[in-house]
């Protein structure tokens, strides 16, 4: 039988990609919410700060459940940058519509999606129980705001 190894370097070098991937999805939802315009702004708007809490609650027990490990969670805008699967993008008003904004979210979320399945399945292979269970609640959360953006616009959350 092999002994189990708590060092967890893939697993901790995730949560850091995290730590990067939803700061960067704070500030692209915190853009949506700055220059978004529209008939639906009044419903819109606040969505936005719900988002962008829980994605904060979300960041903060990432880099908790690091340090927690041994880690160092990415504290820079420029490491967030440097190390983000996401895009940077400086918008305009009017640039956009409400509906290519969301679109857009959709997008982020879900990439967003897909590193917390690749934290589950590194996780697992690491034995990290605890961060496993983590993301699971995470990503199912995730898989709610998708299936709801898509429902805004007009699509099943399978659809593309």
């Amino acid at each position: 039988m092999s002994e189990l190894n708590y060092n967890f370097p893939k697993t901790k070098a995730q949560l850091n990609q995290l730590v990067a991937d939803i700061s960067q999805l704070t500030v692209i939802i915190h853009q949506t919410h700055w220059y978004m315009r529209g008939s639906e702004f009044f419903r819109l708007h606040p969505l936005m700060d719900d988002y962008m809490d829980e994605l904060n609650e979300q960041l903060d027990e990432i880099a908790e459940r690091l340090i927690a490990l041994g880690g160092s969670p990415y504290g820079t805008v420029h490491e967030f940058i440097e190390n983000t699967g996401l895009t940077e993008e400086k918008v305009t008003f009017g640039q956009y519509t409400l509906k290519e904004y969301m679109e857009r979210l959709v997008k982020d979320y879900e990439y967003l999606r897909d590193q917390y399945q690749k934290t589950i399945t590194i996780s697992g292979e690491e034995h990290d129980d605890p961060t496993q269970d983590i993301m699971n609640g995470f990503k199912e959360a995730t898989d709610k705001n998708i299936w709801m953006l898509k429902a805004y616009l007009g699509k099943g959350p399978f659809d593309d």
